[in-house]
């Protein structure tokens, strides 16, 4: 395999391309489980699992370059292949069709401002005459017809529909979002992203949507509105200016039982909730929705009042495991915390027992914590959930050891779920794992459940300010994060969380 500069990913990528042409799976229905590339993550499944067998340990060696096809600027984009053809992010934010053999332009379609980043959908009709690409552009649902790349006119207005049309609350800027959302029969469901960082922020419902028309099917609030379950883990009215709880990575659908799984996010603001007293429904809940209606089946909250920025960062995995005898269709769930959760599919019940257990609480005045968490009895946890003096790095000079030390010495460590504070708090795993968006995968046959895991201790520190935090501030690099808080009642000012990395 040879190297291009940065280009190694699409280099393998295309080798998949060139093998998923040649095993003949033209159309999606006729091929055999797990060897198409239709959607996001593989399928609406959202398995990231291929069944595909020439490329293997034995022949990965020899794989080459089949072909290329230049593209400018950094493209991070999930490329789908329908009959041979391979849909594509190109240069400037256009939808491009390639034959996957050969990398030849089919056609380009162009488009003004900016793409959802993991990729888009695809629908077609029964008999085949009408197939669609249906992604996001500028906040719009967007509709394009596969076959040459044209707009699909009859589709919302003039192909396309603003997302902001069913949200019920003002929101001044277009909703856009790298989650592309998943198709189920003829509806489209979309996951509104949370308008900015701070505490005025949207709610992110999410949306179904009919594929012919652009439509509104259904509407899920994900901040209930009075009368609907969750609202009393809620100040009164909290859904009025309330926002966050959105599913702002990806989400899973189970086609054979029309359910649809969404993990949500934090509320507003990830780091303090003194404004949120309560456990916070739907906010970092698993809730498990009826595809075709938007109706709450089930929900399993995984963390409550969320203080640490733990939201479900990924797409729940479907499985059949075998318990006392029988096989069991279950969804499994990792988080940040380094925990997987397992429930059956229709009903929630967790596959393995479930425990609430006190966790340290938090001195921030104005802020009340929630006195328990949930944590799985099995499996274990697959990431670290401690940082002492015995993790620091041995091979360090003896003067930075000791800084460490003292460092750890004067914050709050109390393990797991430590809040934050106004004197620091050591976070491990971190915010940005163990956990994250695009770190996990199933072998649905073999019934195995595959997790890429972060430890990156973290230091939270609130301090007052009285800055509104930002979604550029929200997060930086290397797991750092800055972003404001607003203390209501107790403190003057706002606080502002400032964390950032501890050296291991």
């Amino acid at each position: 395999m040879r190297r291009f500069g940065g280009s190694l990913l699409v280099i393998v990528v295309l080798g998949v391309v060139a093998l998923v042409a040649q095993t003949g799976g033209a159309r999606s229905g006729a091929a055999r489980p797990y060897t198409t590339w239709t959607a996001y993550q593989g399928g609406a499944h959202s398995a990231q699992y291929s069944a595909l067998d020439q490329i293997n340990k034995s022949t990965v060696s020899r794989l080459d370059v089949a072909w290329t096809y230049p593209v400018n600027g950094t493209i991070t984009f999930n490329p789908i292949v329908i009959d041979g053809v391979m849909y594509a992010q190109g240069t400037g934010n256009a939808i491009v069709a390639l034959d996957a053999a050969t990398g030849k332009q089919i056609w380009r379609h162009a488009n003004q401002g900016a793409i959802g980043g993991r990729g888009f959908n695809y629908w077609e009709s029964p008999d085949r005459s009408d197939r669609r690409l249906l992604y996001l552009n500028a906040g719009h649902l967007t509709a394009i017809n596969a076959q040459n790349g044209e707009t699909i006119t009859s589709f919302g207005d003039n192909g396309r529909v603003d997302l902001r049309v069913a949200l019920w609350r003002p929101a001044r800027n277009p909703l856009q979002t790298s989650n592309p959302g998943r198709i189920f029969e003829d509806l489209i469901i979309v996951s509104l992203p949370a308008q900015g960082a701070g505490y005025e922020a949207t709610p992110a419902d999410v949306q179904a949507y009919d594929v012919r028309t652009g439509k509104i099917a259904w509407v899920f609030h994900s901040i209930p509105h009075p009368g609907e379950a969750g609202y009393e883990t809620w100040p009164p009215e909290a859904y009025r200016t309330a926002g966050g709880v959105h599913n702002w990575s990806e989400l899973t659908v189970d086609a054979q039982n029309g359910i649809a799984f969404i993990p949500f996010g934090t509320a507003r603001f990830d780091f303090y909730g003194g404004d949120r007293p309560g456990a916070n429904l739907f906010g970092n809940a698993l809730v498990a929705l009826d595809a075709r209606t938007g109706k709450r089946i089930w929900h399993q909250q995984l963390i409550h009042h969320d203080l640490w920025d733990y939201d479900l960062p990924q797409a729940p995995k479907l499985l059949t495991l075998r318990q006392n005898g029988q096989n069991v269709d279950v969804v499994a769930q990792a988080t940040k915390q380094g925990f997987i959760f397992v429930f059956e599919r229709k009903t929630g019940k967790p596959i393995f027992q479930i425990e609430e257990r006190p966790v340290p609480q938090s001195d921030v005045p104005g802020e009340k914590s929630w006195p328990t968490q949930p944590f799985p009895t099995k499996p274990a946890p697959f990431a670290r959930q401690s940082f002492t003096e015995k993790d620091i790095n041995p091979y360090l000079p003896e003067a930075e050891k000791q800084l460490l030390r003292e460092r750890l010495r004067s914050v709050r460590n109390e393990g797991l779920f430590t809040p934050p504070s106004l004197e620091g708090s050591i976070q491990l795993p971190g915010h940005n794992g163990g956990a994250n968006w695009g770190s996990s995968a199933v072998d649905p046959i073999r019934g195995e459940f595959y997790v890429v895991a972060k430890n990156m201790p973290t230091l939270l520190r609130l301090n007052l300010s009285n800055e509104e935090p930002t979604a550029g501030g929200a997060l930086g690099g290397q797991g750092a994060a800055r972003a404001a808080l607003l203390a209501r009642r107790r403190l003057r000012g706002r606080p502002r969380v400032q964390p950032t990395g501890v050296p291991p």
